[in-house]
């Protein structure tokens, strides 16, 4: 770990805890060439999680672009950041711990759609129709339809 006031290698921990949303470690070092400290935080290393699109295409799952479509979804709603965060925290996890390389979009989106059910129905109406794509008035009635019945 380089030493961002010196330029350093070699740096020593001084204190390690696991940082507030439990999936990465905190650590504080310093520097052993200017005696500065500085905090780092270590995450576990993964096999990055691919997104197969509908069209056959594919790329890398983007935590970031999954949070700007949240965001949109929960604009104007007594929902913060943090909370949208905690939200993606949890479909990580879930992706994790089914141990999945792949996934499609629609399922990533099923997932996603799953877990807003529970937290903000008005995010979960918005999120579905950008997601769905629906077409016409009664495929947006039925599917809110389901969602009350769902519930």
């Amino acid at each position: 770990m380089r030493c961002p006031t010196c330029g350093a290698s070699e740096s020593k921990v001084v204190d390690s805890r696991p940082s507030e949303d439990d999936l990465s470690i905190r650590r504080r070092r310093q520097c052993l060439g200017c005696g500065r400290r500085f905090t780092t935080y270590e995450r576990l290393g993964d096999n990055p999680l691919i997104v197969v699109k509908s069209d056959g295409s594919s790329e890398a799952y983007d935590r970031e672009k999954l949070m700007r479509g949240l965001l949109i979804a929960c604009a104007k709603r007594p929902v913060s950041p943090e909370q949208i965060g905690t939200l993606i925290d949890g479909i990580e996890n879930d992706l994790r711990n089914a141990s999945v390389g792949e996934i499609r979009s629609a399922d990533l989106g099923d997932l996603v759609l799953q877990k807003l059910s529970g937290f903000d129905e008005v995010a979960y109406v918005r999120f579905a129709s950008v997601y769905k794509d629906f077409q016409s008035l009664e495929e947006f009635a039925s599917a809110l339809e389901a969602f009350r019945r769902h519930e």
